[in-house]
């Protein structure tokens, strides 16, 4: 099969779908691998290496996108690129499409079989494509929200760890899951005041015993929810229901309420954010304050650390590239579970979720499949 790797192009994006070495794995199959020029550029990989594994470096996105059967990509494909996919072709990258309609309208058109790392799951009932990010994303969230607590950044100028004699900032998690995990981990590192709240218990038993008395763990309701974020200095949303758009847990009230300064940091702003006054931001401008309250909403916040992000992703991913390159459709076929990634297939939405938010008929993967 012809593999494609063509150069991220969504705003900060330093990521690259394929290392080197996935490449050579890729080749060493007997499959053929085109890279687009300066792919690798934000991990310090050049095309020259990319070339020493064997792949065909080609100098423009059109001719990736023209002559891939499989397309690799890390972030969803911009408008531009969309207007390249062709039917037949399978595309394999983060999608996100619930909050996005005008995206899915366009992998609709182009005929296409569109797998998405989000929705890929695994006999544990994980989504193993998107936990390393979320990992990633976690960890950042606290380092994020540190910087934004400073005076020169928007924030009250609280340090989050405090000093003998000043009490460290109070950090709501809101979220147990794997994101939420990561920036307790994080955020307890650094000596601050930790709460995470989550509907499960076994979620708030699993975090109170791992960190024991580094973390306050709160049943979340609404009362309670309302109660933490307007007493935070930082509050980190982590909410994630697979496919679907995020619920919008705290509200405009609930901010207006906080105090100036305090920082709130949207981790699911890529399903569309679990704060009511979130919108979407950049690396390059990457805060905006409503209401006194520093909002920091990056929808590709592993972005930031592209060498560390693209190397935990693609540990993940190449073996399911490696699957779809050697048998195709036959692999989502075959595998249940990379089925599950399926959200798009000519025409036709293959994910619940997806269809729900598009207000569109739903059709199962394995019934599109065998159609």
């Amino acid at each position: 099969m012809i593999v494609g790797v063509p150069r991220e192009t969504k705003s900060g994006e330093q990521r690259v779908g394929l290392t080197p070495g996935a490449v050579s794995e890729l080749v060493r199959h007997g499959h053929r691998v085109l890279v687009e020029l300066g792919a690798g550029a934000g991990i310090g990989t050049s095309d020259s290496d990319y070339e020493a594994a064997g792949a065909e470096i080609t100098a423009e996105a059109p001719d990736v996108w023209g002559t891939a059967e499989l397309v690799v990509k890390v972030k969803e494909p911009q408008s531009f690129e969309r207007k390249l996919l062709r039917e037949h072709q399978i595309l394999f990258a983060y999608l996100h499409l619930a909050p996005d309609p005008e995206q899915t309208k366009d992998l609709l058109a182009s005929g296409a079989a569109c797998v998405a790392y989000e929705t890929v799951s695994d006999a544990r009932g994980g989504l193993p494509l998107l936990a390393p990010m979320s990992r990633v994303a976690g960890r950042l969230a606290v380092q994020a929200g540190a910087w934004a607590l400073e005076k020169t950044h928007g924030g009250a100028g609280v340090l989050i760890g405090g000093v003998p004699g000043v009490p460290p900032a109070r950090v709501v998690i809101i979220g147990g899951g794997v994101v939420g995990e990561n920036a307790a981990e994080i955020a307890i590192g650094m000596g601050a005041d930790v709460r995470v709240l989550d509907v499960d218990p076994d979620v708030l038993g699993h975090l109170a015993q791992r960190f024991s008395t580094g973390v306050v763990t709160v049943s979340s309701t609404r009362a309670a929810l309302e109660s933490e974020v307007i007493g935070a200095d930082l509050v980190i949303g982590a909410v994630l229901v697979t496919g679907a758009r995020a619920p919008s847990l705290v509200t405009a009230e609930m901010i207006h309420e906080m105090r100036a300064g305090s920082v709130v940091v949207d981790v699911a702003i890529d399903q569309g954010g679990c704060f009511e006054t979130s919108r979407p931001t950049t690396h390059a401008e990457p805060t905006f304050i409503h209401d006194g309250v520093v909002h920091y909403c990056v929808a590709n916040m592993p972005g930031a650390v592209p060498l560390t992000a693209t190397r935990a992703l693609g540990d993940v991913t190449l073996p399911r590239v490696l699957a779809l390159a050697e048998d195709g459709l036959d692999a989502l076929r075959q595998d249940d579970h990379l089925r599950s990634g399926l959200n798009i297939y000519r025409g036709q939405i293959t994910e619940p979720h997806v269809a729900a938010a598009m207000g569109a008929s739903f059709v199962n993967p394995r019934t599109a499949l065998d159609s």
